[in-house]
């Protein structure tokens, strides 16, 4: 048995594969098309083939046959023609057409000579639409219909004009030639009934088989694609919902997607979608989706998603109404390449602020190293030249003290540009070691105290003996009250007063250097610390410095762990309040910028800011 099923599978392969090389390269391309053109090519060829292999046995068997007997094994070659233009053209209905006429015409023939209506042949006249109905075609099937019924209507004709030939058949020899008729159209029928059950069959598969490989995609994809009806309703949505948004595809669905939208992208979510219905054209759109987390307190975070969408189908329209087009949309997760362009915007801010702190320093810099030099240069050559200008002693003393100022006014200058690029190079070392902080604020205020004196101004050390030790590096500390202390000076009109103050606050010391001077303008105050920096740097400006005094402060107090608070208010006053850890050998160790808080002196805050309070 396994002999003669090997064999038998040996010889339907080949032929299977012989049938697949006629079938039309057009129809190759659709798998439910190729199967339908196999399904009409195998049938007839190998039906007409064995049909006229076994015409010589029933050569044989009948004796010499008849006309009608050879018109009918002659018509067998038909269905090999038209299986040929089939495979030749690919034109599948026009084969369908030929086929139903092809078999009209013999049924016709046969029921012509065997007695008309009332031959065994006349029931193939239904087969023919029945055959038809494999095409699928609702035209081939209407031709074909016609066929069968103009058929029957020349029989009718025949038989009631009485010109149809005897037969010449007896009552038996109708009964049997009727049975066999009924048989044949049955079993003829049965056959077309499995072919369109196989291709039935054959276009489920098809069908399950490409909706599977839909799916598949779908599940693999990691973009997520997501069908919308009317209102942005969320109809559809693939299984890598679950991965982008961390949860369910079933919460999505109806508005859950849109709840989970950012309020501030809501907007432009609902609006890509609205103008993709209506437009019919594809719409991009980029925002923020909240992305479901363990965290129960935050319940997520939001990534930046980007959707592409366009309509789904053509406007349906019925009789009563217009229903709105759906909409189909391809969502990807886009938040590192938001990032990265979060993070080129950063880094051409910098760059801007690099370049415009460097416009900044060649304009302090050609200004305030320029006068100290013009004047050593200048007081230089008129002692040089003091026989021929008769100088005395008191104007060459006069001459040397301001050579000697300049000079100390440029070495200032160069240190602070030298302490500046230490400390953003990171190169700034400072020594923690313990010392009283209060003798160290004590000895600045009576170094200013001169220059306070001489500006008219008075200068309050209300500093008292009881504070703590600090650990901190004590040149570091003292530089920064010497700037405090000679800024509050520098900017502070006649008659004006500066007040110095410390206290424990927290696990820390709080120091604040209060003044009544002019004060600084709200758009000047959050760039007060930014390196050569100056307020009020205009023709208006009447007083000199490099821009460094307070960033070397906040440089010197981020190495130490510590914060800065400035508030101000213009024609008021400023007040800057610095706190350092009691120990800050520790912060030491892990060198990063001072926080810097900007509020208003005096007022309301004019920008955002919390005042100073650190606990142990």
């Amino acid at each position: 048995m396994s002999c003669r099923r090997r064999g038998c599978v040996g010889f339907v392969k080949p032929v299977r594969e012989y049938i697949d090389s006629l079938v039309h390269p057009s129809a190759q391309q659709d798998a439910l098309l190729a199967a339908r053109h196999r399904a009409f090519i195998g049938p007839r060829l190998l039906g007409s083939l064995i049909a006229l292999a076994a015409f010589p046995v029933y050569l044989i068997m009948r004796g010499v046959p008849s006309a009608l007997e050879i018109a009918v094994f002659a018509w067998l070659v038909v269905p090999i023609l038209i299986a040929y233009f089939l495979s030749r053209t690919g034109r599948y209905e026009g084969a369908h057409v030929l086929s139903s006429l092809s078999l009209t015409g013999l049924v016709a023939l046969v029921a012509w000579g065997t007695g008309g209506l009332s031959s065994f042949a006349a029931v193939w006249l239904v087969i023919v639409p029945l055959e038809a109905a494999l095409s699928a075609s609702r035209r081939v099937v209407a031709l074909a219909s016609m066929f069968a019924l103009s058929a029957a209507g020349v029989l009718l004709v025949g038989n009631i004009a009485g010109v149809l030939p005897q037969t010449g058949f007896d009552a038996a020899e109708i009964a049997g030639l009727a049975a066999l008729g009924i048989i044949s159209a049955s079993l003829y029928a049965t056959g077309l009934a499995l072919g369109a059950e196989s291709l039935a069959r054959t276009s489920f598969w098809l069908l399950y088989a490409e909706e599977d490989r839909y799916r598949l995609l779908a599940r693999n994809m990691t973009d997520v694609i997501t069908r919308h009806g009317p209102q942005g309703a969320v109809l559809f949505v693939s299984p890598a919902a679950e991965s982008l948004f961390g949860t369910g595809a079933s919460e999505l669905l109806g508005h859950g997607l849109f709840d989970r939208v950012h309020v501030a992208d809501r907007p432009a979510y609902l609006t890509a979608l609205a103008d993709a219905a209506t437009d019919g054209a594809v719409q991009s759109v980029e925002f923020r989706v909240r992305r479901q987390t363990d965290d129960p307190i935050s319940g997520g975070q939001f990534i930046w998603v980007e959707m592409r969408c366009r309509p789904f189908d053509q406007p349906v329209v019925d009789r009563r109404s217009r229903r709105e087009r759906e909409v189909v949309a391809v969502m990807r997760d886009v938040t590192e390449r938001k990032e990265q362009e979060q993070a080129l915007e950063q880094a051409r801010a910098e760059s801007e602020r690099a370049n415009a702190a460097k416009t900044r320093f060649l304009a302090t810099m050609s200004h305030e190293l320029r006068t100290p030099l013009n004047a050593i240069i200048g007081f230089s050559e008129m002692l040089a030249n003091e026989a021929t200008m008769r100088l005395d002693a008191d104007r060459r003393r006069d001459y040397a003290k301001l050579i000697n100022e300049s000079g100390h006014h440029l070495l200032a200058v160069v240190n602070g540009i030298l302490d500046m690029s230490k400390m953003e190079t990171g190169d700034f070392e400072i020594t923690p070691e313990p010392f009283a902080v209060q003798d160290v604020i004590r000895n600045c205020c009576e170094l200013l105290t001169l220059r306070a004196r001489e500006s008219a101004i008075n200068l309050v050390n209300g500093v008292g003996d009881d504070l703590p030790d600090l650990v901190a590096d004590k040149r570091a500390i003292k530089q920064v009250m010497l700037n405090l202390i000679s800024n509050a000076i520098k900017f502070t009109d006649e008659g004006g007063e500066v007040a110095v103050n410390a206290r424990r606050e927290g696990g820390g010391l709080a120091v604040t250097v209060a003044d009544n001077g002019i004060g600084i303008s709200e758009a000047d105050l959050p760039h007060i610390g930014d390196p050569f920096f100056q307020a009020r740097s205009g023709h208006n400006r009447r007083h000199d410095g490099t821009g460094l005094g307070l960033s070397i402060v906040k440089g010197l107090v981020g190495l130490h762990g510590g914060e800065v608070e400035i508030k101000s208010t213009l024609g008021v006053g400023t007040r800057i309040t610095i706190w350092l850890p009691l120990d800050c050998e520790r912060p030491a160790a892990a060198v990063q910028p001072s926080k810097v808080a900007h509020g208003s002196f005096g007022g309301e805050p004019v920008a955002a800011s919390s005042p100073v309070k650190k606990s142990a």
